[in-house]
């Protein structure tokens, strides 16, 4: 047999996907372990044991494996990434201190913006003392004012040895322009620290701006002894026992490359996990038809919601982490601490969900693992959603008792109410969140979320999607037959993916054109980031062939921020300008209303970006199913806590085409729960997809 593999490691539960090459496909979830390696080893295990094969066997069958991980994430919020220290132009060592003078409050949101509590609580990526100043100075048009000072470097390198820094970022001043110092400076840092991970930021982030490129290269230089590590393991584990293919890493932008490609830039896969999953929903809407996708997954610690528009999703250029602003092409997933496992909790009269979460040690209260906190989980639970029998396909008991005592104790006496009105606050409080965010990324940039399909996936997605649908005035939802683990389907069946940007700056006044000079510096850009991006993808799979689409950084002239406009021409030449420039306005006009758009201010072009793909043969998937059993039936609370509803309960691995199930009711899958509210029908398609609309 062949089998194609795609994994996701989560806060929670590490995932498996796998498609046999008869076109059967199975998906196992296990824990997530402390080394985050072995649920993954465990997964695979697992999957042979499902195939009657040894573990051996089974890896040697692997024609691909696709993975995803908050490896790199976690490192970066914990702390626990390699000690990293900085090489920077004289004069400029405060500048991760300085960040945009937002730096403490850099990717929270209204709510955490206003916690006191959550002030001063990141601190730069590396301590100002790691941070060493270099005499030398290049000035804006790449010429030398300052030469390097080697001798002041080596004993500064020395030093850094000395104190036991595993990796080096090096950052100085308009290096994007002249990256001379930068590569010298790096070999003296791998002659005097030949163990240390180093990276320069005219190639990881080779754009204006040195507190984003400083920012991006030192979080690359601390995820890489930290993501080199784990990926090697990963990879030397499986093809100890046998597998013949390397590992295929997710990126931020949607892509799978071979870990080879991906070892000196790990900053590109710090959210790979959110990005399968959008990418898995692109690929299954392609399937059905459905271009314009809402896409959520609702895991153990927090709530992911991406965009699909006219089947591409919306990107980002780039990320807020841990305070830090790091520049790395991305697919726009924004998240909040809001999962199976967030944390309830009541004072001053008031009840609040997350964003602490129990996670996957201890959990929550009914996993009898030592939690006594009431979560999310706990109340699904007491609200008869979930099953305690059948929790992820009866290999997990859950513990009513315990939760109803976790929500009694924490909760319910409190705020003077019976557990099961608790348990119902808990869960209006959390989908009340969680659609405020799903508002946020449609209407808040211009979108109508009724143009949209609601996909509802992650181990709690398909219980809470009928709420979320309700809230956006929308008549149903759709579960991906792969809902549960929709993030390492997404890195099963992710195409190649690179990304390479080159500044370009070009500034052009009112009622005025770019000379020839502007035209040929950005058309020169754009060729040179066009070939990185094609030697790259030769290189993660010789001979394949790429399509590589370009855009450009606009702005008007004096803001501070741009918009990301594609390149509709091959050439860049006077027309290319005025096509991109009128996209530009169109895009900005959309996002922030119209007749917004100021055309007398003129235009500048920042930087230029090369995207490329190439496609990856998708594996079979057959639309063989199981019929729906109805198992049994017990009470469920929807809308009101006095009055729950006999509600019937349909056990499968897979649904058949053109099965149907009225509400209310529950169709249990292993590793997740599809609600299916009074005066809705669930039917199910020929790819074991589940639609949930209105019964006629």
């Amino acid at each position: 047999m062949q089998f194609f593999v795609g994994s996701d490691v989560g806060g929670t539960f590490t995932d498996l996907w796998v498609a046999a090459d008869g076109g059967a496909t199975r998906v196992f979830k296990t824990p997530t372990t402390p080394d985050v390696l072995g649920g993954v080893i465990e997964a695979v295990g697992l999957a042979a044991r499902s195939f009657d094969l040894s573990f051996e066997r089974f890896c040697a069958e692997i024609e691909r494996f696709g993975h995803g991980t908050t490896v790199g994430l976690n490192a970066l919020l914990t702390g626990n990434a390699a000690k990293t220290a900085i090489l920077t132009t004289h004069g400029f060592g405060d500048t991760l201190e300085i960040g945009r003078l937002r730096r403490q409050t850099s990717g929270l949101n209204e709510s955490e913006f206003t916690d006191p509590y959550l002030r001063n609580r990141n601190p730069p990526l590396v301590p100002r003392h790691l941070v060493i100043e270099i005499d030398e100075r290049i000035d804006v048009n790449g010429r030398i004012v300052t030469p390097l000072d080697q001798a002041q470097a080596r004993a500064a390198l020395r030093g850094l040895a000395a104190d036991g820094v595993e990796a080096i970022a090096i950052c100085t001043l308009w290096a994007t322009r002249n990256p001379a110092h930068e590569n010298r400076l790096r070999e003296l840092a791998r002659e005097e620290l030949p163990q240390a991970f180093v990276s320069v930021s005219h190639e990881i982030s080779p754009a204006v701006g040195e507190y984003a490129r400083m920012s991006t290269t030192a979080a690359n230089a601390a995820l890489g002894p930290l993501a080199g590590r784990y990926l090697a393991s990963l990879e030397r584990r499986l093809q100890d026992a046998g597998m013949r293919v390397p590992v295929m890493m997710m990126t931020c932008a949607g892509g799978v490359l071979p870990t080879s490609v991906l070892s000196d830039r790990p900053a590109y896969a710090l959210f790979s996990g959110p990005a399968g999953g959008v990418i898995g929903s692109q690929a299954t809407g392609a399937q059905i038809g459905l271009k314009n996708i809402l896409t959520t997954d609702i895991g153990g610690t927090s709530f992911d919601v991406g965009v699909v528009v006219a089947g591409k999703p919306i990107m980002r250029s780039e990320i807020a982490l841990a305070g830090a602003d790091i520049r790395v092409l991305s697919i726009d997933v924004d998240s909040i601490g809001a999962g199976g496992g967030s944390i309830a909790s009541a004072a001053f009269g008031e009840l609040r969900v997350g964003p602490k979460s129990a996670g996957a040690n201890p959990g929550p209260a009914c996993y009898g693992r030592g939690g006594s906190e009431p979560t999310a989980t706990d109340a699904d639970l007491v609200l008869g959603v979930l099953d305690p029998d059948n929790f992820l396909g009866g290999r997990m008991k859950l513990d009513l008792g315990a939760a109803r005592r976790a929500i009694e104790t924490r909760i319910a006496r409190p705020l003077g109410m019976s557990v099961v009105e608790a348990a119902w606050g808990i869960r209006q409080v959390l989908d009340s969140r969680m659609a405020d965010l799903l508002r946020r990324m449609t209407i808040e940039r211009g979108y109508d979320p009724r143009d949209f399909t609601l996909f509802a996936n992650g181990g709690a997605g398909p219980s809470h999607a009928w709420v979320l649908s309700a809230e956006l005035g929308l008549d149903g939802f759709v579960v991906p037959a792969a809902a549960t683990a929709e993030s390492a389907y997404g890195t099963g069946n992710a195409d190649l993916g690179f990304t390479a940007d080159r500044p370009a700056y070009v500034r052009v006044g009112v009622q005025t054109m770019p000379t020839a000079a502007q035209l040929g510096l950005v058309a020169a850009a754009l060729q040179a980031a066009s070939n990185e991006v094609a030697a790259n993808l030769e290189r993660a799979a010789p001979g394949v062939r790429a399509r590589i689409e370009c855009s450009l950084a606009i702005r008007f002239r004096g803001q501070a921020h741009h918009l990301d406009v594609p390149l509709e021409s091959d050439v860049f030449d006077l027309t290319a300008f005025q096509a991109a420039t009128r996209h530009f306005e169109q895009q900005y006009e959309t996002l922030f209303g119209r007749g917004a758009a100021f055309t007398k201010a003129g235009y500048e072009i920042i930087s230029v970006r090369a995207v490329g793909t190439a496609a990856l043969p998708p594996p079979a998937q057959t639309a063989k199913g199981d019929k729906l059993v109805a198992a049994k039936s017990r009470p469920v609370v929807f809308d009101d806590p006095h009055a729950p509803l006999d509600t019937a309960i349909y056990l499968t691995m897979r649904p058949q085409a053109g099965a149907t199930v009225d509400g209310p009711a529950i169709i249990e899958f292993p590793g997740q729960s599809v609600v299916v509210p009074p005066a809705r029908r669930a039917t199910a398609d020929e790819f074991g997809n589940l639609h949930i609309g209105r019964r006629p």
